[in-house]
């Protein structure tokens, strides 16, 4: 596992984009998946920009979506596909055919648990895989005592992320179920990456990085993973 830290949210972002950036022009059709939420939004914001300054080509990118709230589609506010097309997947001009969303409103979730795995595996695997971190260690929303061998899969919503969740609605919004993919994907990534900022991930990212490795800290897996990255903004490093 290789750790850094950056003095603020603006240069983890910028560094993060960087990075990305390099690995898209070594392989113009790199698979990459990417995690939503409030961590990366800077990152996928300079992502973008690059695109519309003519810097940087995803043309030839295929983007896996990490996870979902079942129940939501990527036109519901406040669900985990509706801040990528916000963020990244509309400023960048990111055609359809080049999108593997997991339908959380598909009659048969584990069907399409299965369909997001196959258009992985037919890909080659993940070159890229781009992960937050949950308050009670979730890695996607792999919760904790998730077995890390799982491929894409539905699970039963812990309490905490119910209620940390509701931070991305405008109004109480009934939360049991996501769709994830699982942690098989993160330790067979060619790249792993997990971002991490603000003191309200201090706690969290002290317990997986200096705790033992266990189920039950799902972001302690990173421990496990020599070539993986951390990057972290001072504010999370505070309990280091």
């Amino acid at each position: 596992m290789n750790l850094r830290t950056f003095p603020d949210y603006a240069t983890l972002s910028a560094h993060a984009a960087q990075y990305i950036a390099s690995l898209i022009r070594q392989k113009p059709n790199a698979v990459i998946c990417i995690a939503s939420g409030s961590t990366p939004e800077g990152t996928f914001k300079l992502l973008a920009q690059q695109v519309r300054t003519g810097e940087l080509d995803l043309s030839q990118c295929q983007f896996i979506g990490l996870d979902e709230w079942v129940g939501f589609t990527s036109e519901d506010v406040g669900g985990c596909a509706y801040f990528l097309y916000r963020d990244l997947f509309t400023p960048a001009h990111i055609r359809p055919e080049q999108i593997t969303y997991f339908d959380a409103t598909a009659a048969n979730l584990q069907a399409e648990c299965q369909r997001v795995d196959e258009v992985i595996n037919r890909l080659g695997g993940l070159d890229l895989m781009l992960v937050g971190v949950g308050e009670n260690g979730h890695i996607a929303l792999n919760e904790p005592g998730t077995s890390w061998t799982l491929r894409s899969h539905v699970v039963d919503l812990a309490e905490s992320t119910k209620t940390v969740g509701q931070k991305y609605f405008t109004k109480e919004t009934p939360l049991s179920q996501g769709i994830t993919l699982g942690l098989h994907y993160l330790t067979n990534a060619r790249e792993a990456v997990l971002m991490a900022s603000g003191t309200r991930k201090a706690a969290i990212m002290h317990t997986a990085l200096n705790r033992p490795v266990t189920e039950q800290c799902p972001a302690s897996i990173f421990q496990t993973l020599p070539d993986a990255h951390v990057w972290l903004d001072e504010d999370a490093t505070v309990n280091l």
